[in-house]
């Protein structure tokens, strides 16, 4: 391999380490998340969606979830939980996986509103709740952490 092939694949591989790192870590057990929460002193961010099939949800992770800025405030002060409901075959989640998201959603979603963000502290007692607002990733931040 010559050196200007072996400088663009170092390039590619480290700017695609550093786009992995900086990816939102979303939990999907909630004890998990719960243990996380108590350990780091950090709040939960409960997130029930539907991934595949709620255009507002999806609009949530687009505009919000996925943007490095918020991504950044966040890293410190919550703990993201997400409990998906997809509908397509592709998407099915594993049978155990179905059944904690529902288990959650009977707890904290009973009336089926999609999106729906829970902001818990860490024992899992609910401080707040929103769902998908137009707002730049800063304010829905600031939003969720004033709960």
């Amino acid at each position: 391999m010559d050196n200007k092939k072996w400088v663009a694949t170092l390039i590619i591989g480290c700017f695609l380490l550093l786009q992995n790192l900086a990816a939102q870590d979303w939990q999907t057990n909630f004890e998990k998340a719960k243990n996380l929460a108590q350990k780091n002193n950090n709040n939960i961010i409960l997130v029930f969606q539907g991934s595949d099939w709620c255009a507002p949800c999806i609009k949530l992770d687009r505009e919000v979830w996925s943007k490095e800025d918020f991504q950044k405030l966040a890293k410190d002060h919550f703990v993201m939980l997400k409990a998906d409901f997809p509908r397509r075959k592709k998407n099915k989640l594993p049978a155990e996986q179905e059944a904690h998201n529902k288990s959650l959603a009977a707890k904290y979603n009973p009336n089926g509103y999609f999106p729906y963000v829970v902001v818990l502290d860490p024992s899992g007692k609910i401080l707040g709740q929103t769902g998908y607002k137009k707002m730049s990733p800063k304010a829905y931040f600031n939003k969720l952490n004033s709960f």
